[in-house]
């Protein structure tokens, strides 16, 4: 059984920048995903990722922020959304 597609949003900013997040629900809990999720969420400003929170393969729960990458807590999936939009706020803010 493949994992599901949950949600899928790809929109455009008021600066002309691109948000996209995807989720999906596993089939079961794996060893580096045990919360039975698989996700990804990305803004891009000028073509280059700034903020990014994703659990690729093997590498766990992680958020990018321009350059640096950090593991990343995960609670649930709304927890996640909000954290990533918190980001993007700051972001625009030029907080670092």
């Amino acid at each position: 059984m493949r994992a599901e597609l949950i949600k899928h949003i790809k929109v455009i900013d008021e600066l002309d920048n691109a948000i996209e997040v995807k989720m999906w629900q596993l089939p079961e809990p794996t060893k580096d995903k045990p919360h039975g999720y698989k996700y990804s969420l990305v803004y891009i400003v000028d073509g280059e990722r700034i903020i990014g929170y994703d659990n690729a393969e093997r590498k766990g729960d992680h958020r990018h922020i321009k350059n640096m990458i950090e593991p990343y807590n995960f609670i649930n999936l709304d927890k996640t959304v909000a954290d990533f939009y918190k980001d993007i706020e700051r972001y625009k803010r030029g907080e670092p």
